[in-house]
């Protein structure tokens, strides 16, 4: 299953070929560094672990240093003088699990840039939703709220009554109430890939893509496609 991490930068249009405008969200998708690579005998499951954006080493814990190959305890390490020479210090460090069997498709210290993706693919993107703070039950779940008339003054936009009297004598867990609104992983599924451009590490898909500007995203190869 093809993966890389990304930041979104930001929503635009592009025309196609019949003048057509497509809203795309603009993805700046790697490139990427594969830290880590797990498999079935020592692990447990078939995975392969991604790095993402450089940033200096002081910005790093000393564990993140050593799980990179950072340390210089660790060059005398054939496989950790390969990470030091070809992988930089990275801030994210994401996992993607394999379905499918067989072996993984990339090594450790691979770089993986956008090229992996081409127009016309489906994928799906991970991100993290903007936070709205507390909000009511209108805002957070579309409640119609009370009458305006009939003397109330003071809850219109009150949930209401939420629970029942001797039978069953408490709230039912799952009710819709006030509360935190937004900021929550919320994955968009089965969208087009518009535009790749390898040069500048930038990715267009058809759509909306959950998060604010510069949030991290994870696109992922789409587990659906529509018909």
């Amino acid at each position: 299953m093809k993966g890389i991490l990304g930041k979104k930068i930001g929503m635009t249009q592009i025309f196609n070929e019949q003048g057509e405008a497509i809203p795309v969200t603009i993805i700046k998708a790697g490139p990427c560094y594969v830290t880590q690579v797990r498999t079935l005998e020592r692990d447990g499951y078939r995975a392969y672990q991604l790095g993402f954006e450089e940033v200096e080493p002081r910005h790093l814990t000393r564990g993140e240093k050593g799980h990179l190959g950072l340390l210089r305890g660790d060059a005398k390490h054939p496989q950790r003088k390969l990470f030091k020479e070809a992988v930089p210090p990275l801030r994210y460090l994401r996992e993607f699990r394999l379905r499918d069997e067989g072996e993984v498709p990339w090594h450790e210290g691979q770089k993986i840039t956008v090229s992996i993706f081409a127009r016309g693919d489906r994928v799906d993107v991970t991100g993290t939703s903007k936070g709205r703070g507390t909000a009511g039950v209108v805002k957070r779940h579309g409640f119609r709220g009370g009458p305006k008339t009939h003397g109330q003054s003071d809850r219109l936009r009150a949930p209401g009554s939420v629970g029942a009297t001797t039978t069953p004598g408490h709230v039912f867990k799952g009710t819709r109430m006030a509360g935190r609104m937004g900021n929550e992983r919320v994955t968009v599924q089965n969208l087009e890939v518009v535009a790749v451009d390898p040069e500048r590490h930038l990715l267009a898909v058809r759509g909306s893509v959950p998060g604010a500007r510069n949030g991290l995203v994870i696109i992922r190869e789409s587990r659906k496609t529509s018909r």
